[in-house]
Formats: structure tokens, C-alpha cells, sequence
């Protein structure tokens, strides 16, 4: 699935460290200068899941195949960028093709690294990313509108449905609020999807910290959390420069002695990883195997032969059965097997919905 979580922020907040830190397909590179990312990097990262090596070790496949998702370093942006300012147009558009948002705000002080809005203040510097996005949305919307209104003498019920949703679009972002924020139903967000609005989608914020805050936070995360208190959205706090090293370790034991020595029970980066996936309503089933264990990647909600298409094509259209276990299951009585035996793997249909964790294998004719 090529499902996207979009890396933002102003410029020098550790937008690339963390991106070098999260991919393992990809480098970006980090430089203390404006607009060093310019082109988009995309990388493929690995999600942990300790669930699919707890199988692995009953099942004893020949390889393990961890899910992934892509993650997208966007150059960062600055006061303007909806009206062009900093290359903006260009960023915005890389920011209107990605589903959900990580945004990258600087906690630490530190005189060595470039900064032009003064000094740290984490709630500025998020504004700064939300007005500039709800400006974009507002010109999109204004448009629209224009069109619109044009349209509702033809007395059509779904044009007047559209319009309204549309007001109320424009009314919102007029008082400096997100539309995420609205809570549309999808009936409503119909009205606006071709717009693809940049503050509709969900969102992630990571507050780069000092070493000394990695793992109490510091005055700037607090900030920050209390700003984001009514979006019901997480905050991450880590230092960006510490989990790039652990994920430049190689050797595994030297990567356990390094976040021993500061007292990680697991990267940072692990947390990260799993809420970009939460945020992206994404959810996991496995196949379990002596050739491999597998994760693989569905949307929330998937039935059984929409889930069989992300392994081949060919199993969605042929689909005739899925023979189910669940994982607590699978774990307690230790093989398909024993739960078979058990009466615990169940065989469902085309109706049914795919639950995270299930462990599946499917039965289709083409």
C-alpha cells in the first residue's frame, strides 16, 4: 500500500535527522542551511511489531517480513509559503499528496544552529506551519465556493449540500482553525475531497529535544502539549541526533550497550513509527509459514478479500474462503494445528472484517 506519512516543519528544526534516522531504503541529507531538502526523499520503514517475532519463534519460518510505510521528508517551510514564499507552492503540493502529517518542532536551544524566527518558541513555530496551510486551503476553498454558488440556481440538492459544507469550511478557516477540526462526517468531506485539503489530514507532532529532555520533556514540549491539548492529536518526544546514531549502529549489541547507556528501553523511533501507522488507519494481519512469517499492511475496516489482495490480485478475484486465527490464539496454543484442534481457527467469508493481528491463510480459485 502506498499509503504516506509526510516529515514537515521550518527549516533546521531536525526535519532530515529524523527522517535519516526513521528510513531504511533511503539518506536524506542534513544540512544546517535553508531549503536543503528541495525535492521530496521517500523512504520505506520498517514497522515494529514484536507480535510477528513472538510467531516466529513457534512457527520457525526460513525469513521474517516486517510491514512497512513510506515516509516522505518535505523541505521545510517558512512565513509565506502560501503565497509562494521559500519555493511554498512547490512544498505545498508535496504536502497535499501525502495522508497524514509528522510535524517536526525544535524544543532546544542552541546557538549554532540557524534559526530566523527569533527565539525558541515551539506554539509560534506550529502556528506558523497551520496558518500557512489553512491559507492554502482557504484560496482552495474560495474558489470552489465562487464556482459553486454559480451552480445553486440550477436548485440540484447536492450542489446546495456542497456549498454548505463549503462555508462552513471557510467560516472555520477564517478564525485560524484546522478542517480536521470540524469533525465532517464523509458524507460532508465528499464536498471538499477534490480539493485535497493540507489541514484535513491527521496529524503527528514530534518535539526535538535536548539530550537532557529526552525523557521528561523540557518547558518547549510542555508548551507545545498544552497547545495541542484540543486537537486530540500525540506528541513524541525524543532528540532527533540520538536515535539517528542508534539507527546507524549495525551491530545489535553495540546499539543495546549505547541505549543502556541512556537508560532506552527502545528507540524513540519505535513509538514514532507505530502512531505514524495508527495515524494512517492502517492496522496488521500475518500469514505464518515454514517458508516466512509475514505482516502485511491493510486499511481499518477491510473484508477478507480485500485483505487477500495485498498478497496477489489473484486472491481478491478468486476468493472463495479465509481460514482465521486469532493471535492471542495462535500464541497459546502454540501452532495452527493445536488451534485447529482447539476449534480456534474459524473459516469466514467475503463479509467478514479483518481484525488487527489476525493470523490468516486464504483459499481462492482462478
Amino acid at each position: 500500500m502506498a499509503l504516506q506519512a509526510g516529515i514537515v516543519g521550518l527549516p533546521n528544526v531536525g526535519k532530515s535527522t529524523l527522517f535519516n534516522a526513521v528510513s531504511s531504503s533511503a539518506k536524506a541529507q542534513a544540512s544546517n542551511y535553508r531549503f536543503c531538502t528541495i525535492e521530496p526523499n521517500v523512504g520505506l520503514v520498517d514497522v515494529p511489531d514484536e507480535r510477528l517475532y513472538k510467531l516466529a519463534t513457534l512457527v520457525h519460518p526460513n525469513r521474517i517480513v516486517p510491514t512497512q510505510i513510506e515516509i516522505v521528508d518535505i523541505a521545510g517551510l517558512v512565513k509565506g509559503a502560501s503565497k509562494g514564499e521559500g519555493l511554498g507552492n512547490k512544498f505545498l503540493a508535496n504536502i497535499r499528496e501525502v495522508n497524514a502529517i509528522v510535524h517536526v518542532i525544535r524544543c532546544f536551544e542552541d546557538e549554532n544552529i540557524l534559526r530566523e524566527e527569533g527565539p525558541i518558541n515551539p506554539v509560534s513555530d506550529k502556528e506558523i506551519i497551520d496558518t500557512e496551510l489553512q491559507l492554502k486551503d482557504l484560496e482552495s476553498v474560495d474558489k470552489k465556493l465562487q464556482r459553486t454558488e454559480k451552480m445553486l440556481r440550477t436548485g440540484d440538492a447536492k450542489i446546495k449540500v456542497e456549498y454548505e459544507v463549503l462555508k462552513k469550511c471557510k467560516e472555520h478557516l477564517e478564525k485560524g482553525k484546522s478542517i480536521r477540526e470540524l469533525g465532517l462526517s464523509k458524507e460532508e468531506k465528499t464536498a471538499i475531497a477534490d480539493l485535497f485539503p493540507l489541514t484535513d489530514k491527521p496529524v503527528l507532532y514530534v518535539a526535538n529535544v535536548d539530550e537532557a529532555s529526552m525523557h521528561t520533556g523540557n518547558k518547549f514540549s510542555d508548551a507545545l502539549k498544552a497547545a495541542v491539548a484540543g486537537e486530540r492529536a500525540e506528541v513524541i518526544i525524543m532528540n532527533n541526533s540520538i536515535e539517528q546514531q542508534i539507527a546507524e549502529m549495525e551491530d545489535p549489541a553495540d546499539r543495546e550497550l549505547f541505549m543502556e547507556e541512556y537508560k532506552m528501553k527502545e528507540p524513540a523511533l519505535n513509538k514514532l513509527i507505530r502512531s505514524a501507522y495508527k495515524l494512517l488507519q492502517l492496522q496488521t494481519y500475518f500469514t505464518a509459514g515454514e517458508q516466512e512469517v509475514r505482516a502485511w499492511t491493510i486499511q481499518e475496516g477491510w473484508k477478507a478479500p480485500q485483505a487477500a489482495s495485498v498478497i496477489h490480485t489473484d486472491f481478491e478475484k478468486g476468493f472463495i474462503k479465509a481460514e482465521v486465527i486469532a493471535y492471542d490464539d495462535f500464541i497459546k496454543y502454540g501452532s495452527e494445528s493445536a488451534c485447529r484442534d482447539a476449534g480456534k481457527l474459524r473459516i469466514e467469508g467475503k463479509e467478514y472484517v479483518v481484525k488487527d493481528g489476525d493470523v490468516m491463510h486464504f483459499r481462492f480459485n482462478v
